[in-house]
């Protein structure tokens, strides 16, 4: 009987989906084109991993190479750039992490908490504009304000009597250029999305608040951050979760001789091994380690927030 049942639950539920599928069809064919993209550009070039296990060869293919096992993974485990690549990678994508996090935050509850109309939107427009500028287009301005001898750094300095700095050459000075220009670039286009996230809180509870005695402060300390604490936690996993793919074509970019030794990154490593000394296997390789210390990452955060009784992303 039970056999029964289900083969009749089936056959109800076919002429169900197929009415919701007719009904809907143009919600479903908007919804295809992204999803028909994430497969091609997404998931079928992941069969292209497998060439990290082998000694790739362009004339013999994928299929006709021979299969290494995980050589290239513990020869780049081995090799002395190793830690080198992890610390760049790790230390600058933290510092990014601590201090970029939090502004876009801050931003957002400043904005809310404004009362001129007029103001609030020219400082989030004046905020948000940087975000459409290019990453080649900040590096050339960086470039031209602090070029060593017509930048604009550069003559105010010379111009009190001091000396000239070359502050995209040097090493020290690279993952603050990198982190503070990211922040000026990006933090009006994140703090779209928290700004969104504190119109939804309830302005009753607000004025409970007000009414109970807390001032604007404590009503940001108590009512704001709390009503977009799951929002907050989201960002903060997925955040995580890239920590070690940090931009390469940023980094790539702002790379020189003389701050080599911090800008060297796993992403402009696995470049310069795959394209520049098509050394194919070896970067796939470094590339996966990376991906996959990604996704351990954003695993351990995801469990640490439901441990402490946040909402994770699953």
């Amino acid at each position: 009987m039970s056999g029964d049942y289900k083969s009749v639950s089936r056959v109800r539920a076919r002429p169900r989906l197929l009415r919701i599928l007719k009904s809907d069809w143009q919600l479903y064919v908007i919804l295809s084109v992204p999803l028909i993209w994430l497969i091609i550009f997404c998931y079928v070039p992941m069969g292209g991993i497998v060439v990290a296990f082998q000694n790739y060869n362009i004339r013999r293919g994928i299929f006709r190479s021979d299969w290494v096992g995980l050589r290239y993974i513990k020869m780049f485990v081995n090799s002395p750039n190793f830690l080198q690549l992890i610390g760049n990678t790790l230390s600058l994508s933290v510092y990014s992490l601590l201090v970029g996090f939090p502004m876009p935050i801050i931003l957002a509850i400043a904005l809310n908490e404004c009362r001129f109309a007029s103001i609030k939107k020219t400082v989030q427009t004046l905020t948000y504009l940087p975000y459409f500028i290019s990453t080649v287009v900040l590096i050339s301005i960086m470039s031209q304000i602090f070029h060593l001898r017509f930048g604009v750094f550069n003559v105010l300095r010379n111009s009190l009597g001091m000396e000239s700095v070359d502050i995209m050459g040097k090493a020290s000075l690279f993952r603050h250029l990198y982190v503070w220009s990211g922040i000026w670039q990006g933090m009006g286009f994140e703090a779209v999305l928290y700004i969104a996230a504190l119109t939804n809180i309830s302005t009753e509870i607000k004025e409970a608040a007000i009414i109970d005695g807390a001032n604007r402060f404590q009503c940001m300390i108590n009512v704001d951050l709390p009503g977009i604490l799951p929002t907050i936690i989201i960002m903060l996993i997925l955040s995580v979760g890239n920590l070690m793919s940090v931009g390469f074509e940023k980094a790539y970019l702002m790379q020189n001789p003389g701050n080599l030794r911090q800008s060297e990154l796993i992403s402009t490593y696995i470049y310069k091994l795959g394209l520049e000394q098509a050394q194919y296997s070896f970067s796939t390789a470094v590339s996966l380690f990376n991906s996959a210390t990604n996704f351990v990452l954003i695993l351990t955060c995801n469990l640490i927030v439901r441990k402490l009784g946040g909402s994770g992303l699953w």
